[in-house]
């Protein structure tokens, strides 16, 4: 999942732009970094000698990208990708947010 996200930061960079405010800045910039996280993220928790490590930085990022979620739905962002997203789905997301913070953490226990 975390590969999937992490290409999808750079093929739909626009969309993920989009969820950060404007006044962010180099917006892009961190759209990258983000992407290049995911990668590291999903490489760390594949290996067993750092996946509770990278679990515990796993959480910690996704706790710290959840205020774009929460702004993405508050302001009707489409999700990357897409022209439309009906705003319940991006209220759901907001749901599923801490649900995959408790699996990561528990799949890695």
């Amino acid at each position: 999942m975390f590969v999937v996200a992490g290409i999808l930061h750079f093929v739909l960079d626009d969309g993920f732009a989009a969820m950060l405010p404007a006044y962010v800045p180099l917006r892009y910039t961190l759209i990258y970094l983000t992407g290049i996280a995911e990668f590291l993220l999903a490489i760390g928790l594949l290996v067993p000698a750092t996946r509770k490590l990278t679990a515990i930085i796993t959480v910690i990022y996704l706790i710290a990208i959840f205020p774009a979620n929460i702004y993405s739905a508050v302001y009707d962002i489409p999700a990357p990708g897409f022209e439309e997203t009906d705003q319940a789905l991006l209220y759901a997301r907001l749901l599923a947010q801490p649900v995959l913070v408790w699996w990561v953490w528990k799949v890695t226990r």
